[in-house]
């Protein structure tokens, strides 16, 4: 009999992160799917890097986003809505960014530009990870090798990108998959209740709030955010 294929999981990092944001995912979900993790160190647009998913998927696939993946997730459903079997979004948000929150991405960016990255993390590390949380150095020296393995220059690509993204709030109620939404309670990015004007627009959708986590979720909660999305892939 022919080797049964693997459903595609497509995974998609967040702002100054890589494959290492789903390091205990692709280990324990990769031995049952075809995981995969996009690379959003050199496109220009969150539309970029939904084309460059839609290169290298297969036809038909599920999609999981943490904050800025979340952004590319919802412009794949955009461009590609029937090609897409499942859709998790993880401590993300539909909507543009309000003025304040550019003025922010502009400093940050003229942060980078004139002290380096250094800086940035110290600007931004509070709200990334759940404050019980900085001082583990092992989660922090990961989170720092990350952004610093897209440097400066992809930072300053994936900020314009964000600046530029579209609102996607109002598309929310067109979205056919079924949809699995994460949130640590304590995000400091992208409060809970974001998430949960998420889970009242979507209709096929299923919203869990993982107590003592942060912005991170994937990596300061590994085992729970893994389980969770293999109950997603599986029903």
């Amino acid at each position: 009999m022919p080797k049964k294929t693997k459903e595609t999981l497509y995974l998609l990092p967040g702002l100054l992160c890589d494959r290492s944001l789903w390091r205990h995912q692709i280990e324990y979900l990769g031995q049952d799917y075809d995981v995969r993790v996009a690379d959003f160190s050199k496109g220009k647009s969150i539309g970029d890097y939904a084309v460059q998913v839609l290169e290298d998927a297969p036809e038909t696939f599920s999609i999981a986003g943490l904050s800025m993946g979340g952004y590319v997730a919802f412009e794949l459903l955009r461009m590609a809505p029937r090609r897409i079997n499942r859709v998790a979004l993880l401590d993300t948000s539909p909507f543009a960014d309000l003025f304040e929150h550019k003025e922010f991405r502009l400093s940050l960016i003229e942060l980078a530009k004139d002290h380096g990255l250094e800086e940035v993390m110290t600007t931004i590390l509070g709200r990334l990870i759940h404050p019980q949380r900085y001082n583990d150095e092992e989660l922090v020296k990961s989170i720092d090798a990350m952004a610093h393995r897209i440097g400066v220059d992809g930072f300053i690509r994936q900020q314009t990108a964000l600046l530029n993204r579209a609102d996607s709030f109002d598309a929310l109620k067109d979205i056919e998959a079924p949809v699995l939404i994460i949130v640590g309670r304590q995000d400091g990015m992208t409060p809970v209740k974001v998430s949960r004007q998420m889970g009242d627009e979507i209709k096929n959708s299923s919203l869990v709030e993982i107590e003592n986590c942060g912005h991170l979720s994937t990596m300061e909660q590994p085992e729970a955010v893994t389980a969770l999305l293999r109950y997603w892939l599986q029903n």
